[in-house]
């Protein structure tokens, strides 16, 4: 796995799957390695070369101070595609990273195919959850905030059903770099992407879960409707719903990956 260079910060990229395939590359949600998508790499892995990697500020990348922004964030994507010399991807980014796919679709879409936006929203009106949320973690680190946030992940059916895979997913949250993670929060306190949008001319799907609070289907329903052409799908899920529900959500990327 390959350690890239995005000005000055390294970050953790994997590469695997078919290398005559079309190459598909997987955006994390904030809290979140590139282990998240482990659900999905048996099935992706058959039809698409699969890059993922490790946003800065967390994982095994690096996590230098901030601020960061939308469009640092998208300038690391750029500069791994670079790297691996690769031309263009289609794009799935969960949460976080489908605000990262709506910048990249805007500003760079010679680079990408088709795009995948899931559990995201392009606007925050409200700074006010996230202020609470960086407080909290810097008086009690990562733990003071960490049930809660994957109470929002992850519906509490799911958590009673799947308890490994939610311990899992919470150990994921807590060995998260405190310095990173808040950096990332900092930039979604002050998310507006909405002029954006209407630029897209990518054939996008939307993915919204039922259950999601954080980005709900309202959230969904006005990235499509901003975005020329974008299809919505809903799943029985909270946030994190590719691992709530991975076959769903797995049938739906390939089908409208692999749809003509």
């Amino acid at each position: 796995m390959p350690m890239i260079d995005a000005d000055g910060c390294l970050l953790h990229v994997s590469v695997e799957g078919r290398d005559s395939g079309p190459t598909l590359m997987l955006s994390n949600s904030l809290g979140c390695t590139l282990q998240m998508w482990e659900p999905q790499m048996k099935a992706l892995t058959r039809l698409f070369r699969v890059v993922r990697y490790d946003r800065r500020g967390h994982g095994k990348s690096g996590a230098p101070a901030g601020p960061y922004s939308m469009e640092r964030f998208g300038r690391d994507v750029l500069a791994i595609l670079d790297d691996l010399n690769i031309e263009k991807v289609h794009w799935c980014g969960i949460s976080m990273g489908g605000m990262v796919g709506q910048w990249l679709a805007a500003n760079a879409p010679e680079r990408l195919g088709k795009v995948i936006l899931s559990n995201t929203t392009c606007y925050y009106p409200d700074p006010t959850n996230w202020l609470t949320r960086i407080n909290a973690i810097k008086q009690g680190g990562m733990t003071a905030a960490a049930d809660a946030i994957i109470a929002a992940w992850l519906t509490a059916d799911f958590r009673e059903r799947e308890p490994q895979i939610t311990a899992n997913m919470k150990a994921m949250l807590l060995a998260c770099p405190i310095q990173g993670y808040l950096a990332c929060c900092e930039a979604l306190s002050t998310l507006d992407q909405r002029e954006l949008l209407p630029r897209i001319k990518s054939p996008t799907l939307v993915i919204a879960g039922r259950h999601d609070m954080g980005t709900p289907i309202s959230a969904g329903e006005f990235i499509r409707s901003q975005i020329p052409g974008a299809a919505l799908t809903i799943l029985d899920a909270a946030h994190i719903s590719n691992v709530e529900q991975p076959h769903a959500f797995t049938e739906t990327v390939v089908g409208f990956l692999t749809q003509r």
